[in-house]
């Protein structure tokens, strides 16, 4: 084992702080890898405040991140696809059975035995595993991810659970080229949605409640904004939509949307809002239209992801800050105040 600095939290209310953890030696088939950035997602909010306890109840110390970019430094003596020095990133997952259906058809995110970058139970050292928030992380190959060389570092980290949670049922979709897609809500989901349905040659049209981001949503790619408020400009493009991925992790109302869909037109969900959504029946009947969800993906669709956004050089639009100022981009991102993702350069972690 070896020791390394990170910052966790100890509890629900207690900010995240400088600690030393556990990583485990370098086995045959694991990378060990220098973390150079590190995106901050929401979901890294909710674990640290044990708010999805029902579901995934937080073991602490928790050490957040799984928008993980570096550099390896070591790798095991089986290891043949990776080698001292390359670029790479690991997303939300660091292993799982690898030999279920849902494995060998490349979806590990649905492996019963999948096991996410923190919070975790860690096979090797006992306990959970901790994530990026660390100045090094050590990883089965198979679910190491390499990084083009062209894109900014800081900008790729997000890529590894915002992009590939947006890029993955674009893609499932089907060709979408020339078809009339919409994206609900422009934060850091949504922003990712709208620069990858633009790459893919849509319609993009953004769906937002305010009116303030029209100038930003065409910016990152949109064609057209509809504020959503606005029952004329709901009204004139309705029926009108193939395709409308939906970022929003609060409550709303979904059959405003379904309204916009047209003939065997499909809404997917990738916010997570606490209350179930009320649905109406008829909105689904009248039009054969479908709702459907989806979670990140998996290891060959990632890395899928990144070279789509190496040639097409897309990359999350990030403010950069250093480790100390976690836990005040954790308050600014529950007041969305950030365009549109925080990746934490992890350089500044060595001067603790």
């Amino acid at each position: 084992m070896n020791t390394t600095k990170a910052y966790s939290a100890a509890s629900a209310t207690s900010p995240l702080s400088l600690d030393t953890i556990q990583r485990r030696d370098t086995t045959e088939r694991d990378v060990r890898i220098e973390i150079l950035y590190c995106g901050i997602c929401h979901s890294d909010l909710h674990t640290v405040r044990n708010e999805w306890s029902s579901v995934m109840p937080t073991t602490y110390p928790c050490v957040p991140g799984h928008e993980i970019v570096g550099r390896v430094t070591k790798v095991g003596a089986g290891v043949t696809r990776f080698k001292p020095g390359e670029l790479v990133g690991v997303g939300c997952l660091v292993d799982s059975d690898q030999s279920c259906p849902h494995c060998r058809a490349n979806v590990e995110q649905f492996c019963s035995e999948a096991v996410f970058t923190y919070n975790s139970p860690d096979k090797h050292l006992g306990g959970v595993t901790y994530g990026g928030y660390s100045e090094n992380i050590v990883v089965d190959e198979q679910f190491v991810l390499r990084v083009p060389a062209n894109l900014d570092l800081a900008g790729v980290a997000p890529l590894l659970c915002a992009g590939i949670t947006t890029y993955s049922p674009i893609r499932r979709w089907g060709d979408i080229k020339g078809k009339k897609v919409g994206v609900v809500g422009l934060g850091g989901l949504g922003h990712m949605g709208v620069k990858f349905a633009r790459a893919f040659g849509a319609q993009v049209v953004v769906f937002t409640t305010s009116p303030g981001k029209k100038e930003d949503a065409l910016r990152l790619g949109a064609h057209e904004v509809i504020i959503s408020t606005n029952a004329e400009e709901m009204k004139k493009h309705a029926g009108s939509f193939d395709f409308i991925l939906d970022t929003i992790a609060a409550e709303h109302d979904i059959n405003a949307y379904l309204g916009m869909l047209g003939l065997d037109g499909n809404i997917t969900l990738v916010g997570a809002p606490e209350k179930p959504l009320a649905v109406s029946a008829f909105a689904l009947l009248f039009g054969r239209k479908s709702i459907s969800g989806s979670l990140i993906g998996g290891i060959q669709e990632t890395q899928e992801m990144l070279d789509f956004c190496g040639k097409h050089n897309i990359t999350a639009d990030v403010e950069i800050i250093p480790i100390q100022q976690v836990n005040e981009a954790y308050a600014r991102m529950v007041k969305s105040d950030v365009k549109y993702r925080f990746s934490i350069d992890m350089a500044s972690l060595k001067s603790e």
